[in-house]
C-alpha cells in the first residue's frame, strides 16, 4: 500500500455496527509512501498515526507533480 500527503484513507468496519471511518493523509514517515500514515479523520478532526490493516483503501488524488502527459494538439493517427 502506498500513498501520498492529501491522499483520502478509508476503513471500512470490520464488526457488525462498527461505522465506517475516513481522513485524510496529512504526513508520510517514509519517502516511499509506505505506512505509517498521520491522518486527519473526518469525524473527529484528530490527526493520528495509522497503520493500515486489511479494511483500508486509499483514494488516490492527482497530486501537482504529475502532471498529465502532454497530447499533440492534431494527432496523427494514421501511417502515411
Amino acid at each position: 500500500m502506498k500513498a501520498a500527503v492529501g491522499d483520502r484513507i478509508i476503513v471500512q468496519g470490520t464488526r457488525p455496527g462498527a461505522a465506517r471511518r475516513d481522513g485524510e493523509i496529512v504526513g508520510l514517515h517514509h519517502p516511499d509512501g509506505s505506512p505509517p500514515y498521520d491522518v486527519r479523520w473526518s469525524d473527529s478532526d484528530r490527526v493520528t498515526e495509522y497503520f493500515p490493516g486489511p479494511d483500508a483503501r486509499i483514494h488516490h488524488f492527482r497530486h501537482e507533480h504529475e502532471a498529465a502527459a502532454p497530447v499533440p494538439p492534431n494527432p496523427h493517427l494514421f501511417a502515411d
